[in-house]
C-alpha cells in the first residue's frame, strides 16, 4: 500500500514523520515463511532492498546503510524504516525522499532529486523496484539465513571505525563502529576498547547529531 503524502506518520521513538507529495510513503505486509528466521531480521532485509532499488537511480558508492535500517545518500538520511507487529505478521513502513526532504532536528536529510541529473522517479517507478529488490533480499534471507544479510548489510554500511553514538539509558556511549553481532545488534567499541553490545536506541554518525 502507497500514500500520495503522509502527514500523521510515526519514525522511530515515536518521532513524527511527513512525506511530502512525490516522496514514496508505503507499507508491506509481510507474512512469515518456511525457512525465514526471526521477524526482528526484516529491518535488514528491507533496508538492503531500499538500498538497492535507491543504487538503479544514483551510484551506489554514494549511498551507505547506518544501523539499523536508515539509509544514507552523501551522508544525509535518504530513507527510513518501521517495523510492526500485526498478529503473526509483520507491517514494514517504508519511507524515501524522491522529491523532497522532510526536516529533522538534528539531522541532515536529503532527496534522490538533489543527487540527480534527470528527473527523480515518481513512487510509482520507485515501487515496483522496491518490490522486486525486496523479492531478492527475502530470498536471500530464505534460503541462505540471517548471516547473508548480515554481510550484505555489512558490504553496504558505513566501514568499520565510523565514529558512532548512542544513548542508552540516558547515558551516551561514544566509540567506533565494531561491526555486527550475529543477531544483527550493533557492536560500539569505546576509546577504552570496550565493546558495547546495542540491540536498540537512536544511532548517529560523527559521535554526535547526523
Amino acid at each position: 500500500m502507497s500514500a500520495a503524502r503522509q502527514t500523521g506518520g510515526r519514525g522511530r521513538l515515536g518521532r513524527a514523520w511527513d512525506s511530502p507529495p512525490g516522496n514514496l510513503a508505503a507499507s508491506c505486509l509481510i507474512r512469515p515463511r518456511v525457512g525465514e528466521g526471526s521477524p526482528t531480521e526484516l529491518a535488514f532485509v528491507m533496508a538492503l532492498a531500499v538500498f538497492d532499488a535507491a543504487s538503479r537511480f544514483v551510484v551506489a558508492a554514494r549511498l551507505q546503510l547506518k544501523w539499523p535500517n536508515d539509509v544514507l545518500l552523501d551522508g544525509a538520511k535518504l530513507s527510513g524504516i518501521l517495523l510492526e507487529r500485526a498478529g503473526d505478521a509483520v507491517i514494514a513502513g517504508v519511507g524515501v525522499n524522491l522529491q523532497a526532504a522532510p526536516a529533522l532536528p538534528g539531522r541532515a536529510t536529503i532527496a534522490l532529486a538533489a543527487a540527480m541529473d534527470a528527473s527523480p522517479p515518481g513512487p510509482d517507478v520507485f515501487l515496483p523496484v522496491l518490490a522486486a529488490s525486496f523479492a531478492e533480499s527475502r530470498k536471500i534471507w530464505a534460503e541462505s539465513g540471517f548471516a547473508a544479510v548480515r554481510q550484505h548489510w555489512l558490504d553496504r554500511a558505513h566501514p568499520l571505525g565510523t565514529p558512532l553514538a548512542t544513548t542508552q539509558g540516558g547515558h551516551v556511549i561514544s566509540g567506533t563502529f565494531a561491526g555486527l553481532a550475529d543477531d544483527g545488534a550493533l557492536l560500539l567499541a569505546d576509546a577504552d576498547g570496550q565493546v558495547h553490545v546495542i540491540w536498540a536506541g537512536d544511532v548517529t554518525t560523527g559521535g554526535g547529531g547526523g
